[in-house]
């Protein structure tokens, strides 16, 4: 190739096509104040270009184009927005197609990360547990049952439920909660009629109820550990938590507390969010050390009142006899216990009947002993008709059989029942009995073989008696009242009556 012409006219620089590759790439992105450069400067670039050039068509390309570009960078330019693009520019040159996804590979990623996540996802929900629990609520609403001023000549049954999971009548404003085979049922009082269930895959260790609502305790593994909350009126789940309770235990309403019994160790939880306000005892996975007052003890017994917890402690390997400790529910920490007061008993076998704000009563064979709950000191001894056969071994639960009312804590020893007043936790009354009673129009129901015996809560005297079939049950009776209705736990079913 030749080397190429180059010519002069009125102080511009025509250079031909191939050095216009270089050149003219430049002077068309160049505005006016570029074109109007002056003779000289570019008569400069018009002889280094043709020098340049002389070397080679190619390298005059490559050193003009560079030497245009590094001319024009020394000075300001103004774009011009309708010049053509310079076919030597780099923006103009070849551009290969746009890749996309969608190719079969991009398909067959997706498909794969798809399944992926349905798989995860199907996982997850086979082994959860809320693909095995059943939740069916009811409506909000319920009219509490007017309670009834004058005792009923006759009861009749009403309508009868399996219950094993309750050891007492669980009820309230109405309704009345059965738990049995893993499922807890809410009732009508009046007619039985399921207002609402809940179920779960897991044994049902008890339930119980406190605030408005009904606690239902599974097992899982070797504890029972998952604790729900349902709302009494429509079964609607509350606040849930995992616990570390025993096989065996029960759920005491302390007012602003539950308390979980158990033989080596229990908790208790807050009331708005079942938030662990204590843990006593052997603990599985210690975090503070030394912080316990008497590590392993075992624990017989269990009683609560507002602001207090009541326990039997047996610390053989470093007390005589059982010992009586009454705690704070609710320390500053949950794993440092707050001890409000703790004696020793003088025998061992005793059971804690009921805790007061400033009394603690505990059963030993032919006595009752009262101590100051506050200080742990002896108040007064009395004497009870309660047999060493009757209190040996712990109480189903550990926890004492007994029903509070305004007036009276109820004891049921196993044979009969003994009525404490609730100020000062002395005896009033015994009387034989099938279990500890309830009142019904101001009078207690006393459960006997032949039905109900009425009698007078101060005297102890029996004003009647109401007969009840019971179809040849003859073991321990709990009751409860809602409204007009008499509930009985006979062992494994809970019975209505009117």
């Amino acid at each position: 190739m030749g080397q190429p012409e180059q010519a002069e006219s009125n102080g511009q620089v025509v250079v031909d096509a191939n050095a216009e590759r270089s050149t003219g790439a430049v002077a068309e992105q160049s505005t006016g104040a570029v074109a109007e450069r002056s003779t000289d400067a570019v008569a400069e670039q018009s002889t280094g270009t043709a020098a340049e050039q002389s070397t080679g068509a190619s390298a005059g390309r490559s050193t003009g184009a560079q030497r245009s570009a590094d001319d024009d960078a020394d000075q300001p330019t103004t774009e011009d927005v309708l010049a053509d693009p310079s076919p030597g520019s780099t923006d103009d040159g070849p551009v290969g197609p746009v890749r996309t996804w969608r190719t079969r590979g991009d398909y067959v990623a997706l498909a794969l990360v798809v399944v992926g996540i349905l798989v995860a996802a199907g996982l997850v929900w086979v082994f959860s547990d809320a693909r095995n629990t059943t939740s069916q609520t009811g409506p909000s609403q319920i009219t509490p049952l007017e309670p009834v001023t004058v005792l009923p000549p006759s009861l009749g049954e009403l309508w009868r439920a399996p219950s094993a999971a309750t050891q007492v009548p669980v009820h309230l404003d109405s309704v009345v909660a059965t738990g049995d085979n893993g499922e807890v049922v809410g009732r009508d009082a009046l007619t039985g009629e399921v207002r609402w269930r809940y179920s779960r895959d897991l044994p049902l260790c008890t339930v119980s109820t406190a605030w408005g609502k009904v606690f239902a305790l599974y097992r899982k593994d070797t504890n029972c550990s998952e604790l729900t909350t349902l709302d009494a009126a429509s079964g609607k789940r509350g606040p849930q938590r995992n616990g570390d309770a025993a096989l065996d235990t029960r759920l005491l309403n302390e007012g602003s507390h539950v308390l979980a019994t158990g033989g080596t160790y229990f908790e208790v939880y807050r009331r708005d969010d079942l938030v662990r306000s204590l843990e006593y005892g052997t603990l599985r996975a210690i975090v503070n050390a030394g912080k316990q007052p008497r590590p392993g003890c075992e624990y017989g017994s269990f009683a609560v009142s507002g602001g207090k917890a009541a326990v039997i402690e047996r610390c053989y390997n470093q007390d005589p006899s059982d010992r009586i400790t009454v705690l704070k529910p609710n320390p500053e920490k949950s794993d440092e216990p707050q001890v409000l007061s703790t004696a020793l008993v003088g025998v061992k076998g005793a059971r804690v009947v009921a805790v007061t704000a400033n009394r603690v009563a505990v059963a030993v064979p032919g006595k009752l002993i009262v101590f100051d709950a506050e200080t742990g000191g002896l108040i007064q001894e009395y004497p009870v008709e309660v047999s060493e056969q009757e209190l040996a071994g712990d109480p189903p639960g550990r926890v004492v059989s007994t029903m509070t009312s305004t007036a009276n804590v109820y004891w049921f020893t196993g044979s009969r029942t003994i009525a404490l007043t609730l100020a000062d936790l002395n005896p009033l009354w015994t009387t034989p009995s099938q279990g500890p009673g309830t009142t019904l129009a101001g009078r207690a129901l006393i459960p006997v073989p032949d039905g109900l015996k009425v009698v007078d809560q101060v005297s102890g005297q029996e004003i009647g008696r109401v007969p009840v079939d019971r179809g040849g049950y003859t073991g321990p009776v709990l009751m409860g009242t809602e409204g007009p209705v008499v509930l009985e736990q006979r062992g494994d079913t809970l019975v209505a009556l009117r």
